[in-house]
């Protein structure tokens, strides 16, 4: 097995709704704001080379919406999938699936594209299967009016019109071991239904690909939550269990959205679940 970063392009959302109640007296000392009160973010995925398999994990924005659409988000660096993808030999038609940890725009806008002549939408891995799963995908296509402007039909209903859409199993508790695509699967559903968080076994360790669930090392602290998640106090719960697991068992943690810090590992203190170790990605992969 083989494991390659892709970064899919930087951009910035505001650091009130990325932190929540926390104020940011507190939260800018680990993700400090512009002059507009935006912080820092990427959409760091993962790509895994396993036997016959090139599975990615997320896929960022995409470039389907406006430039107005884009501008909200203040696009940063010159970074994308296709230059990334390229940069260790691979191209999106390589790709043989797609893991999506949940289908806000962020993380599966680069799944579909415009067709050549811009009429309508396509597949943009064409020899992809999409992996969501059954309650997430409802969730999506029906989409309460909390996240409606996160779950863009655009970037969802074209992957089951292609064909190409799978769902995993789903867990009789937290946790779906050796889950389809081979790896373990951690649920969470405070920021939304049935986010997965996938745990893979790369040469005796564990790495768990964070989406949501720890945005950034700013987010250790328990009760830093982001304004985004639907269920606050549910993710607070889940949090607490998945990084004291983490601290016990020595994850990895690859940091999806965290522009400057791309792994972690926890440990346990007085204070509860904070930082050990700071890692490159080269550092863990090569």
């Amino acid at each position: 097995m083989n494991l390659y970063p892709i970064n899919a392009g930087n951009f910035k959302l505001d650091g009130g709704a990325m932190f929540g109640v926390v104020p940011k007296s507190i939260w800018h000392r680990t993700n400090p704001a512009d002059a507009n009160n935006m912080i820092d973010l990427t959409a760091r995925c993962l790509l895994i080379e396993d036997g016959n398999r090139l599975i990615l994990i997320d896929n960022g924005m995409g470039n389907k919406q406006s430039v107005k659409f884009f501008g909200y988000y203040y696009p940063w660096g010159d970074f994308n999938l296709d230059n990334s993808l390229k940069a260790h030999g691979f191209h999106r038609d390589d790709v043989t699936d797609v893991f999506l940890t949940h289908l806000h725009f962020d993380h599966c806008g680069g799944s579909i594209q415009w067709n050549k002549d811009k009429t309508g939408y396509e597949s943009a891995f064409k020899n992809a299967h999409f992996w969501s799963n059954k309650n997430h995908w409802q969730w999506a296509t029906q989409p309460n009016r909390r996240e409606k402007a996160s779950f863009l039909k655009e970037n969802i209903l074209p992957m089951e019109e292609s064909g190409q859409l799978k769902f995993t199993s789903l867990p009789e508790h937290d946790i779906l071991k050796n889950s389809e695509l081979g790896f373990d699967i951690f649920f969470a559903d405070g920021h939304t239904e049935k986010q997965m968080i996938p745990l893979i076994n790369y040469k005796g360790k564990t790495i768990a690909f964070m989406a949501d669930l720890l945005p950034t090392v700013g987010h250790l602290p328990i009760p830093y939550v982001m304004g985004y998640d639907t269920r606050p106090l549910l993710t607070l719960d889940e949090k607490e269990k998945f990084l004291d697991i983490a601290a016990d068992n020595n994850f990895y943690l690859f940091l999806e959205h965290d522009a400057h810090n791309e792994i972690i590992t926890v440990k346990k203190t007085e204070k509860g679940v904070r930082l050990n170790n700071t890692y490159t990605t080269q550092d863990i992969f090569n």
